[in-house]
């Protein structure tokens, strides 16, 4: 467990290396008694700091929700981070890459909410219940932590290593598709670079949702009507290089795109 101080000096290491894209060497070699509460904690320093500076929460997204990542984390349940308004990016402006110490891509079904989800005894039903549609999307995530060099302290403080998001046009009430039976494919410059389903988030992803909120009960948040919520990849990670295009598409449910220069 960290002091206040050393949790306050991370996050402003953190806030630092993105704003401008200095990243830092991993906060597991640095401070060897950071624990999952002081990582929730960090990222909500940076979180509020953010708020006060006029950013708003939009929505929260999950990551390690494939057994795959959470083996290879050690860890028995995903994690989470925060969606800010300013982090949602567009199909129709390309996005500079320099604008990210080391941004990849992942390919996952996007919730809106249209109802307040309940919290510690949230179930899938009440997800399924409250979604008002699903949507294609692509998540943007970055490292702040050099050459993505990270355990789960450093991924968790690091807002999960969210960066961006962009959610395609259509949007699927959840009872007219199956949730479990997505299929999901990545085209890189129009060449097939990642394909998977979304069955690879815990099974399905509502389950992540609940999941989410959950865990975020105990800070004291709840999802609400209007938040967009990412479960998890349904393709591993891809990395971007200036000038690459990507296209997503999934069965039933459309399609999305994101270009860098």
């Amino acid at each position: 467990m960290l002091t206040t101080e050393e949790r306050a000096d991370i996050a402003g290491r953190l806030a630092a290396a993105e704003r401008d894209r200095t990243p830092i060497g991993p906060l597991t070699a640095a401070f060897a008694d950071i624990d999952v509460v002081d990582a929730y904690e960090i990222q909500l320093l940076n979180i509020r700091n953010r708020l006060a500076a006029g950013a708003r929460v939009v929505g929260h997204k999950v990551g390690l929700s494939s057994k795959a990542m959470q083996q290879m984390m050690g860890v028995d349940e995903p994690d989470y981070g925060h969606l800010l308004a300013d982090m949602a990016v567009s199909e129709d402006e390309p996005i500079p890459a320099a604008r990210y110490c080391f941004p990849r891509v992942e390919v996952e079904v996007g919730f809106v909410l249209g109802a307040d989800l309940p919290g510690e005894d949230c179930t899938e039903a009440d997800v399924l219940a409250a979604t008002e549609a699903v949507a294609p999307s692509i998540e943007l995530i970055d490292s702040r932590i050099t050459d993505w060099k990270i355990k789960l302290e450093d991924t968790i403080s690091d807002n999960a290593s969210s960066a961006g998001f962009v959610l395609g046009k259509e949007r699927v009430k959840p009872g007219d598709i199956d949730l479990r039976g997505i299929d999901a494919t990545l085209h890189r410059n129009g060449e097939l670079i990642a394909e998977g389903r979304s069955d690879a988030v815990l099974g399905d992803p509502v389950i992540a949702v609940a999941w989410l909120a959950r865990k975020v009960a105990s800070f004291g948040v709840r999802l609400k009507a209007g938040d967009i919520v990412l479960p998890g990849s349904c393709t591993r990670a891809i990395d971007v290089r200036p000038g690459d295009s990507f296209h997503a598409d999934f069965s039933g449910l459309g399609s999305v795109s994101l270009q860098f220069v």
